[in-house]
Protein backbone atom coordinates (compact mmCIF):
# COMPACT_ATOMS: atom_id res chain seq x y z
CA UNK A 1 0.00 0.00 0.00
CA UNK A 2 1.24 3.43 -0.52
CA UNK A 3 2.57 5.91 2.33
CA UNK A 4 0.15 8.18 1.64
CA UNK A 5 -2.97 5.58 1.23
CA UNK A 6 -1.79 4.14 4.44
CA UNK A 7 -1.96 7.35 6.09
CA UNK A 8 -5.92 7.92 5.30
CA UNK A 9 -6.83 4.11 6.11
CA UNK A 10 -4.62 5.14 9.34
CA UNK A 11 -6.47 8.09 10.56
CA UNK A 12 -10.14 6.30 8.89
CA UNK A 13 -9.59 3.38 11.93
CA UNK A 14 -8.45 6.07 14.38
CA UNK A 15 -11.85 8.42 13.72
CA UNK A 16 -14.54 5.44 13.46
CA UNK A 17 -12.43 3.84 16.54
CA UNK A 18 -13.06 6.34 18.83
CA UNK A 19 -16.83 6.47 17.94
CA UNK A 20 -18.09 3.93 21.03
CA UNK A 21 -21.44 4.22 19.41
CA UNK A 22 -20.74 3.04 15.84
CA UNK A 23 -18.00 0.44 17.25
CA UNK A 24 -20.91 -0.62 19.34
CA UNK A 25 -22.97 -0.95 16.45
CA UNK A 26 -20.95 -3.05 14.42
CA UNK A 27 -20.62 -5.57 16.23
CA UNK A 28 -24.83 -5.70 17.51
CA UNK A 29 -26.24 -5.04 14.56
CA UNK A 30 -25.25 -8.06 12.70
CA UNK A 31 -25.59 -10.35 15.91
CA UNK A 32 -29.40 -8.75 16.55
CA UNK A 33 -29.78 -9.71 12.63
CA UNK A 34 -28.41 -13.12 12.41
CA UNK A 35 -30.10 -13.93 15.60
CA UNK A 36 -33.80 -12.85 14.43
CA UNK A 37 -32.71 -14.37 10.58
CA UNK A 38 -32.44 -18.31 13.16
CA UNK A 39 -35.21 -17.77 14.86
CA UNK A 40 -37.65 -16.95 11.85
CA UNK A 41 -35.94 -20.21 9.96
CA UNK A 42 -36.64 -22.87 13.09
CA UNK A 43 -36.71 -25.27 10.13
CA UNK A 44 -32.51 -26.18 9.59
CA UNK A 45 -32.79 -27.72 6.12
CA UNK A 46 -34.45 -24.42 4.85
CA UNK A 47 -31.59 -22.31 7.09
CA UNK A 48 -28.77 -24.51 5.26
CA UNK A 49 -30.23 -23.10 2.03
CA UNK A 50 -30.84 -19.60 2.51
CA UNK A 51 -28.26 -18.64 4.73
CA UNK A 52 -25.58 -18.53 2.32
CA UNK A 53 -27.67 -15.90 0.21
CA UNK A 54 -28.35 -14.09 2.85
CA UNK A 55 -24.46 -14.26 3.53
CA UNK A 56 -23.25 -12.55 0.38
CA UNK A 57 -26.51 -10.06 0.47
CA UNK A 58 -25.59 -9.24 4.22
CA UNK A 59 -21.97 -8.43 3.45
CA UNK A 60 -22.98 -6.33 0.55
CA UNK A 61 -25.68 -4.57 2.68
CA UNK A 62 -23.11 -3.70 5.40
CA UNK A 63 -20.24 -2.96 3.35
CA UNK A 64 -22.24 -0.15 1.43
CA UNK A 65 -24.37 1.22 4.67
CA UNK A 66 -21.34 1.49 6.46
CA UNK A 67 -18.57 2.63 3.94
CA UNK A 68 -21.40 5.18 1.77
CA UNK A 69 -22.71 6.98 5.17
CA UNK A 70 -18.99 7.16 6.46
CA UNK A 71 -17.58 8.03 3.85
CA UNK A 72 -20.17 11.21 3.39
CA UNK A 73 -19.14 12.15 7.26
CA UNK A 74 -15.92 12.79 5.80
CA UNK A 75 -17.12 15.00 3.12
CA UNK A 76 -19.39 17.04 5.38
CA UNK A 77 -16.93 17.56 8.43
CA UNK A 78 -14.43 18.79 5.51
CA UNK A 79 -12.18 16.07 6.07
CA UNK A 80 -12.08 14.87 2.15
CA UNK A 81 -11.93 18.14 0.43
CA UNK A 82 -8.77 19.11 3.13
CA UNK A 83 -7.44 15.68 1.88
CA UNK A 84 -7.83 16.32 -2.04
CA UNK A 85 -6.10 19.85 -1.49
CA UNK A 86 -2.98 17.92 -0.74
CA UNK A 87 -0.32 15.87 -2.77
CA UNK A 88 -2.06 12.54 -2.71
CA UNK A 89 -3.11 11.46 -5.86
CA UNK A 90 -7.20 10.72 -6.53
CA UNK A 91 -6.49 7.23 -6.59
CA UNK A 92 -4.33 6.66 -3.56
CA UNK A 93 -6.78 8.80 -1.39
CA UNK A 94 -10.02 5.69 -2.40
CA UNK A 95 -7.65 3.15 -2.03
CA UNK A 96 -6.83 4.44 1.49
CA UNK A 97 -10.71 4.51 2.23
CA UNK A 98 -11.33 1.15 1.04
CA UNK A 99 -8.60 -0.10 3.33
CA UNK A 100 -9.99 1.42 6.78
CA UNK A 101 -13.34 0.53 5.55
CA UNK A 102 -12.92 -2.31 4.52
CA UNK A 103 -11.38 -3.41 8.15
CA UNK A 104 -14.89 -2.96 9.84
CA UNK A 105 -16.90 -4.41 7.37
CA UNK A 106 -14.68 -7.34 7.40
CA UNK A 107 -15.04 -7.82 11.16
CA UNK A 108 -18.92 -7.64 10.77
CA UNK A 109 -18.93 -10.06 8.27
CA UNK A 110 -16.48 -12.22 10.02
CA UNK A 111 -19.60 -12.07 12.94
CA UNK A 112 -21.49 -12.80 10.74
CA UNK A 113 -20.44 -15.93 9.09
CA UNK A 114 -18.71 -17.49 12.45
CA UNK A 115 -22.16 -16.46 13.99
CA UNK A 116 -24.28 -18.60 11.12
CA UNK A 117 -21.91 -21.50 11.30
CA UNK A 118 -21.13 -22.30 15.13
CA UNK A 119 -24.18 -20.90 16.73
CA UNK A 120 -26.90 -21.17 14.23
CA UNK A 121 -24.74 -24.66 13.02
CA UNK A 122 -25.59 -24.20 9.89
CA UNK A 123 -24.20 -26.83 7.41
CA UNK A 124 -21.80 -26.70 4.69
CA UNK A 125 -19.61 -28.88 2.46
CA UNK A 126 -17.15 -26.48 1.43
CA UNK A 127 -13.75 -25.13 3.27
CA UNK A 128 -14.14 -22.64 5.60
CA UNK A 129 -11.21 -20.53 4.67
CA UNK A 130 -12.14 -20.25 0.92
CA UNK A 131 -15.69 -19.24 2.04
CA UNK A 132 -14.36 -15.97 3.79
CA UNK A 133 -11.95 -15.25 0.92
CA UNK A 134 -14.86 -15.12 -1.58
CA UNK A 135 -16.97 -12.88 1.18
CA UNK A 136 -13.75 -10.88 1.04
CA UNK A 137 -14.13 -10.10 -2.51
CA UNK A 138 -17.85 -9.49 -2.42
CA UNK A 139 -17.11 -7.04 1.00
CA UNK A 140 -14.76 -5.49 -0.98
CA UNK A 141 -16.60 -4.47 -3.78
CA UNK A 142 -19.58 -3.63 -1.60
CA UNK A 143 -17.38 -0.92 0.09
CA UNK A 144 -16.16 0.33 -3.42
CA UNK A 145 -19.55 0.49 -4.31
CA UNK A 146 -20.58 2.80 -0.90
CA UNK A 147 -17.28 5.02 -1.81
CA UNK A 148 -18.87 5.47 -5.34
CA UNK A 149 -22.67 5.99 -4.97
CA UNK A 150 -21.77 8.42 -1.42
CA UNK A 151 -20.28 10.86 -3.82
CA UNK A 152 -23.89 11.61 -5.45
CA UNK A 153 -25.75 12.14 -2.16
CA UNK A 154 -25.50 15.56 -0.09
CA UNK A 155 -26.74 14.01 3.27
CA UNK A 156 -27.63 10.84 4.70
CA UNK A 157 -30.54 11.13 4.17
CA UNK A 158 -29.64 10.93 0.20
CA UNK A 159 -27.46 8.00 1.14
CA UNK A 160 -29.65 5.92 2.87
CA UNK A 161 -32.70 6.91 -0.13
CA UNK A 162 -29.79 4.85 -2.76
CA UNK A 163 -30.71 1.21 -0.26
CA UNK A 164 -33.94 0.93 -2.46
CA UNK A 165 -32.53 2.07 -5.50
CA UNK A 166 -29.16 -0.22 -5.58
CA UNK A 167 -28.94 -2.85 -2.76
CA UNK A 168 -33.05 -4.05 -3.02
CA UNK A 169 -33.52 -4.66 -6.64
CA UNK A 170 -30.15 -6.78 -6.23
CA UNK A 171 -31.67 -9.00 -3.57
CA UNK A 172 -35.04 -9.69 -5.62
CA UNK A 173 -32.79 -10.25 -8.89
CA UNK A 174 -30.11 -12.09 -7.51
CA UNK A 175 -31.58 -15.54 -6.72
CA UNK A 176 -32.44 -15.00 -2.56
CA UNK A 177 -36.19 -15.26 -2.73
CA UNK A 178 -36.30 -17.29 -5.95
CA UNK A 179 -34.28 -19.30 -8.62
CA UNK A 180 -33.40 -16.78 -11.18
CA UNK A 181 -34.05 -19.03 -14.44
CA UNK A 182 -38.03 -18.75 -13.46
CA UNK A 183 -37.95 -15.01 -13.45
CA UNK A 184 -39.20 -13.33 -17.06
CA UNK A 185 -36.44 -13.14 -19.33
CA UNK A 186 -35.92 -9.61 -19.18
CA UNK A 187 -35.15 -9.97 -15.30
CA UNK A 188 -32.93 -13.00 -15.95
CA UNK A 189 -31.44 -10.70 -18.60
CA UNK A 190 -30.85 -7.77 -15.66
CA UNK A 191 -29.83 -10.13 -12.96
CA UNK A 192 -26.60 -11.04 -15.01
CA UNK A 193 -25.31 -7.13 -14.83
CA UNK A 194 -26.05 -7.57 -10.61
CA UNK A 195 -22.88 -8.01 -8.81
CA UNK A 196 -24.96 -9.85 -6.00
CA UNK A 197 -26.62 -12.38 -8.34
CA UNK A 198 -22.65 -13.73 -8.80
CA UNK A 199 -21.86 -13.17 -5.32
CA UNK A 200 -25.13 -15.73 -4.23
CA UNK A 201 -24.49 -18.42 -7.14
CA UNK A 202 -20.31 -18.39 -5.91
CA UNK A 203 -20.91 -19.09 -2.20
CA UNK A 204 -23.83 -21.27 -2.79
CA UNK A 205 -21.79 -23.07 -4.75
CA UNK A 206 -19.10 -22.97 -1.96
CA UNK A 207 -21.03 -23.81 0.71
CA UNK A 208 -24.15 -26.35 -0.52
CA UNK A 209 -22.19 -27.88 -3.40
CA UNK A 210 -18.55 -28.17 -1.79
CA UNK A 211 -16.67 -26.67 -4.61
CA UNK A 212 -13.81 -24.41 -4.60
CA UNK A 213 -12.75 -21.19 -5.64
CA UNK A 214 -11.30 -22.39 -8.95
CA UNK A 215 -14.58 -24.04 -9.74
CA UNK A 216 -16.15 -20.68 -9.58
CA UNK A 217 -13.69 -18.94 -11.26
CA UNK A 218 -15.88 -16.65 -13.35
CA UNK A 219 -18.00 -15.32 -10.41
CA UNK A 220 -14.94 -14.53 -8.50
CA UNK A 221 -13.74 -12.77 -11.98
CA UNK A 222 -17.14 -10.84 -12.16
CA UNK A 223 -16.72 -10.07 -8.64
CA UNK A 224 -13.13 -8.73 -9.07
CA UNK A 225 -13.76 -6.57 -12.16
CA UNK A 226 -16.61 -5.31 -10.27
CA UNK A 227 -14.64 -3.91 -7.55
CA UNK A 228 -11.82 -2.70 -9.39
CA UNK A 229 -14.15 -1.38 -11.78
CA UNK A 230 -15.64 0.71 -8.83
CA UNK A 231 -12.77 1.89 -7.37
CA UNK A 232 -11.66 3.60 -10.73
CA UNK A 233 -14.84 5.30 -10.77
CA UNK A 234 -14.63 6.57 -7.58
CA UNK A 235 -11.56 7.89 -7.83
CA UNK A 236 -12.71 10.08 -11.23
CA UNK A 237 -16.10 11.06 -9.14
CA UNK A 238 -14.10 11.95 -6.25
CA UNK A 239 -13.91 15.85 -6.99
CA UNK A 240 -17.00 16.28 -7.87
CA UNK A 241 -18.00 14.49 -4.38
CA UNK A 242 -15.50 16.87 -2.80
CA UNK A 243 -17.03 20.10 -4.03
CA UNK A 244 -20.41 19.07 -3.29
Amino acid sequence: MPRLAFTVASRVIRQLTRDRRTMGLIFIVPLVVMTLIGLSFPETSVLDYIAPALLATLALFFGFLLTGISFLRERSQGTLERLMASPISRLDLVFGYLCGFFLFALVQTLIILLFTIYVLKVSYRGDLWQIFVFQVIVIIGAVNLGIFISTFARNEFQMVQFIPLIIVPQVFLCGLLWPVSQMPYYLQWIAKFLPLTYGVDGIRALMLQGQNLLDIGKEVGVLAAYAVGLLILAAFTLRRGAST
